[in-house]
């Protein structure tokens, strides 16, 4: 019999390996990464130096520990050459290896900034644990004292968390975004403003409504200029602009392309029994067959669990919903669901601050609460606003006491 084989060995590829094996024990299973194939939880690269993690830390079961847990034959430092889906066959270092079903879950790349100068190629990214392993070498042979100068582009989700995390572990933090607030695209103005002011406490320098636009070798240090005019030396550059969903496999196989790999309801590509999960999928994810990129846990989970049942021959839709998205930054931790596309035309964020938290709470067009964001975050307030997302305003927006005490009292009922 032919096996079920996944490309990729990151949580997305290991979750539907995992699933798999709640339904099959012994159906063959092929696991094919290019890295030693270690599982290790990649959000955990962006709060791992406070902790003074080091990247060994992080990986919690080695290859061979998971082949065994997952009855699975996992072949580590391979290349893929190519995916054939009319003769199921995919090419790895010069020979062949046949499948009955394929998984692609082989994640997203760095998007790579176009800067000038002659220090542009010193700048890093951290997108595996190897690059965190290399990231905080640099960072642990700092040229000044005890502490390093890290400049970080970029001030959404991952990059106010890496600055935070540093911040936490003692080393100089400058952040440079565009936007004239950080976690711009995700968060409410309201509670933006509150990360500004958590992160300027902190002793975070943000450089905002600019970019970079040369790093250049002065000596010993990498020197930064900004589009404003601003230069300032560091020691280490970071970019966390974002990833693009890696397309290089599906593009040799003909498969069908947006933004990230095209999948239908269930998780197909466009090729016959090939999946795609994770941050390389498109999802579908309204009734008008609307898709989008979702690069966060919850979807992740969801997805895998649809495409294993899907595997294991019974088709399951992959059912996203609402799911809040917790940004790690211990200075000012926050909880957030961002409003759908389709929802933000017409619509206006309602802010409210009670007792230092704040909770702003997006109404589209026809007065629906499409997201929310709060800060600090809370469970019981994060569980009451996903309990209430999808529900009418009301005149008075309910207090945030009001809120969790609705929700309790509909939890207990």
């Amino acid at each position: 019999m032919k096996p079920i084989v996944i490309i990729g060995a990151g949580m997305a590829g290991f979750t539907v390996a995992r699933e798999l094996r709640k339904l099959d024990k012994e159906i063959p299973l092929v696991i094919l990464t290019s890295d030693a194939g270690g599982f290790y939880s990649k959000p955990m690269l962006s709060n791992a130096f406070a902790q003074n993690k080091h990247a060994a830390q992080l990986i919690t079961q080695s290859a061979e520990q998971m082949a065994a847990q997952l009855n699975a034959t996992i072949l580590a430092a391979t290349h893929v050459q190519g995916v054939d889906t009319a003769s199921r066959s995919i090419a790895i270092d010069g020979t062949a290896i046949e499948y009955e079903k394929l998984v692609l879950a082989v994640g997203a790349q760095p998007i790579r900034l176009a800067i000038d100068g002659d220090g542009a190629d010193q700048v890093q990214s951290v997108n595996h644990v190897s690059d965190y392993a290399r990231f905080r070498d640099l960072v642990a042979l700092p040229k000044h004292g005890t502490s390093a100068r890290v400049t970080i582009l970029g001030a959404g989700l991952i990059g106010c968390e890496f600055a935070d995390d540093l911040r936490g572990a003692g080393h100089a933090v400058t952040l440079v975004d565009p936007s004239a607030l950080p976690l711009a695209a995700l968060a409410a103005p309201a509670l933006s403003r509150g990360l500004l002011a958590a992160l300027t406490a902190r002793g975070i320098v943000l450089h905002l409504s600019t970019t970079a636009t040369r790093i250049d070798r002065q000596g010993e240090n990498l020197q930064v200029t900004l589009a404003n005019g601003v230069t300032f030396d560091t020691d280490i550059i970071l970019s966390a602009v974002g990833l693009r969903p890696d397309l290089s496999i599906a593009t040799q196989a003909g498969l069908a392309t947006g933004r990230g790999i095209l999948i239908d309801a269930s998780g197909q590509t466009s090729a016959a029994d090939v999946y795609a999960v994770g941050d390389c999928a498109e999802y579908i994810v309204d009734a008008q067959g609307g898709t989008r990129i979702l690069p966060y846990i919850a979807p992740l989970m969801t997805a895998a669990r649809a495409i294993a049942r899907t595997l294991t021959g019974t088709p399951t839709t992959i059912d996203i919903k609402d799911a809040p998205v917790i940004v790690k930054t211990p200075s000012y931790p926050i909880a957030l669901v961002p409003p759908p596309l389709q929802a933000q035309a017409g619509g206006a964020w309602r802010d409210e601050e009670v007792d230092g938290r704040t909770i702003c709470r997006f109404y589209d067009a026809a007065g629906i609460l499409a997201g929310f964001c709060v800060a600090p975050q809370d469970a019981a307030i994060r569980s009451a606003l996903m309990a209430a997302l999808g529900s009418a305003a009301v005149a008075t927006t309910p207090s945030v006491a009001a809120t969790t005490a609705t929700a309790a009292a509909s939890t207990a009922g």
